[in-house]
């Protein structure tokens, strides 16, 4: 059986919820429209994610009418209790505070010259070990994640000019999904605690994680061309209560147990074109 196109999702807002997509267009930048709005902690300063700030994932995003090639298109932000607001709208600050109990503020993609916009806050802890174990959600005895794919970003949080933690494009299998959840049958390893872009049906492989055999290679998946630059280090998002998901520490004890805390892989677009579910891999 070939390997195929599963799911496909987009996130207008950094860390929070998004939409699938039975078709997408992939462009040189990852996938577009994905993660061109932000927020800023006005408390601590810098952009921020739900590693941070945890309440981001509890909302929705979803764009209002189409979606240009570049910059950010107006989205519309949902909250748990049904309200929301026009990325655009006047009050649109006060109201994601409100709903995030954290003075915010929310930003379009600035130019990658914007140094100061992306450079990373201040952190919550002094200790380096204990701001990082907060961050990726690990235990006192389980060991840190390998950051170097991060190397050439440690400065800031996201790559300048964009919002993504590395690469614009995030690969899981469904294979990956089934594995961990076969090592937990307590924990609900749900595609969306995990956030991929594109989610692969991969049944003829025998590895337990069968994307992570890919890294350094190039792949072709309809016309889109990408390559695979790393794997996925997870953080304390995937351990978060939103939606129907519950509030899950379990689910990063199982990950570092089962696949070193990774999950998934990185990629780069190397042609651009665009992907549809059921679309065959080479």
């Amino acid at each position: 059986m070939s390997t195929t196109v599963s799911q496909l999702f987009r996130y207008p807002v950094k860390s929070l919820r998004g939409e699938a997509h039975s078709s997408l267009e992939i462009t040189e930048g990852g996938v577009r429209g994905d993660r061109v709005w932000a927020v800023r902690d006005e408390v601590r300063g810098g952009i921020r994610g739900a590693k941070k700030i945890p309440a981001l994932m509890t909302l929705s995003a979803r764009f209002s009418g189409a979606v240009a090639a570049e910059g950010a298109s107006p989205a519309v932000l949902t909250a748990p209790d049904g309200s929301s607001r026009e990325t655009g709208s006047a009050d649109i600050n006060e109201w994601l505070s409100e709903k995030l109990r954290h003075r915010v503020t929310l930003w379009p993609l600035l130019p990658a010259d914007a140094l100061d916009h992306y450079r990373r806050g201040a952190p919550d802890h002094d200790d380096l070990e204990t701001e990082l174990r907060q961050m990726f959600g690990r235990a006192p005895d389980e060991p840190l994640p390998d950051l170097s794919i991060f190397a050439e970003v440690i400065e800031f949080e996201s790559p300048p000019g964009t919002y993504f933690d590395a690469f614009p494009i995030h690969l899981l299998s469904r294979q990956s999904l089934d594995s961990l959840a076969a090592q937990s049958a307590a924990s609900n390893f749900h595609v969306d605690r995990f956030r991929p872009n594109i989610l692969l049906d991969i049944p003829d492989s025998d590895h337990p994680f069968p994307e992570t055999q890919w890294l350094g290679q190039r792949l072709k998946i309809g016309d889109v061309e990408l390559e695979v630059v790393g794997d996925c280090p997870r953080c304390s998002m995937t351990t978060l209560g939103f939606g129907d998901l519950p509030k899950d520490p379990d689910i990063m004890r199982t990950l570092v147990q089962a696949s070193n805390g990774n999950a998934g892989v990185y990629a780069k677009v190397v042609s651009a074109g665009t992907l549809t579910i059921g679309d065959v891999m080479r």
